[in-house]
């Protein structure tokens, strides 16, 4: 595997490398999560490109980007041991140069839910993918179901610029338990991660009930926000909504035409975190 630090590094090895590319973009401290994402650009591509970058401009003032957690070494090994071809490693300086001034706005899906709790993360992740995609050049990205938004961002963002990949979202991985996998669980003490698995519960939960026929919106965001509220360690609800799984706005009442997305966002203790489930019409 290469490793490369520079974008002129980076860009020299895609140049002769075979096609078709796959890109996993990710912040590092990867878990299983990443690595099925990593298994699936091999199965899929002649070259595997994996990039490790820790994007201060997708946090906010007061988020965890000092803290968010970091071990290149052990990321490294990792990619190698799964079959990337080039591990891209950047410095923010590279990325982010002295003088920089250009950054992507994005609309459409970005604005609601993580666009209202979180006003710059889609404008910090919209602008570090355009720059990914344009210095590495993919056939595919790969990105994750956990992030259902930020992936309905970045479709967007690739049709309305016209940049020539394919965004494939793969699905979301999870402990036995059901917590979906994230370098932020991490963060939780050992009460906290057994309280965790509540929010598949929850989103598991209303799945079920939407598939013996309840079609309201208001019934199925309400079932699963008073299940979240049932547990005593989750100190704080952002949001929970059954939206349009593409343009992320809040579905119609009368659902089971076609495939919507329930998402939560929750806090325990100072982790915020995020899950999701599709809700599939009946088939026929």
């Amino acid at each position: 595997m290469d490793v490369v630090t520079s974008i002129k590094e980076l860009r020299q090895r895609i140049n002769r490398a075979p096609r078709p590319i796959g890109l996993v973009p990710t912040m590092g401290a990867l878990h299983e999560g990443h690595l099925s994402l990593v298994r699936r650009a091999r199965a899929d591509s002649a070259t595997v490109v994996a990039t490790i970058f820790v994007n201060p401009t997708q946090f906010g003032p007061t988020e965890d980007l000092t803290r968010y957690p970091r071990d290149l070494e052990a990321d490294l090994k990792l990619l190698e041991d799964n079959g990337v071809d080039v591990a891209f490693c950047p410095s923010t300086d590279k990325v982010y140069p002295q003088g920089f001034a250009t950054t992507v706005e994005v609309r459409g899906p970005a604005l609601p839910l993580e666009g209202e709790a979180r006003p710059d993360h889609f404008r910090g992740v919209a602008t570090v993918v355009t720059k990914l995609l344009l210095m590495s050049a993919p056939d595919v990205a790969y990105f994750g179901q956990k992030d259902a938004q930020q992936a309905a961002v970045i479709k967007q963002l690739v049709a309305d610029l016209d940049i020539p990949v394919h965004v494939e979202v793969c699905p979301t991985v999870r402990e036995p338990d059901g917590l979906a996998m994230s370098s932020r669980n991490a963060y939780l003490s050992a009460e906290q991660r057994a309280a965790a698995p509540v929010i598949f519960g929850a989103l598991s939960a209303v799945q079920t009930l939407y598939e013996s026929g309840e079609l309201s919106r208001q019934t199925l965001e309400r079932r699963c926000r008073e299940m979240l509220e049932a547990e005593p360690l989750i100190e704080a609800i952002d949001y929970v909504a059954v939206v349009d799984s593409g343009s992320f706005i809040q579905a119609a009442d009368l659902l089971g035409v076609q495939p919507v997305t329930l998402v939560v966002a929750a806090r325990i203790g100072g982790t915020r975190l995020i899950d999701n489930v599709v809700l599939k019409p009946e088939a026929g």
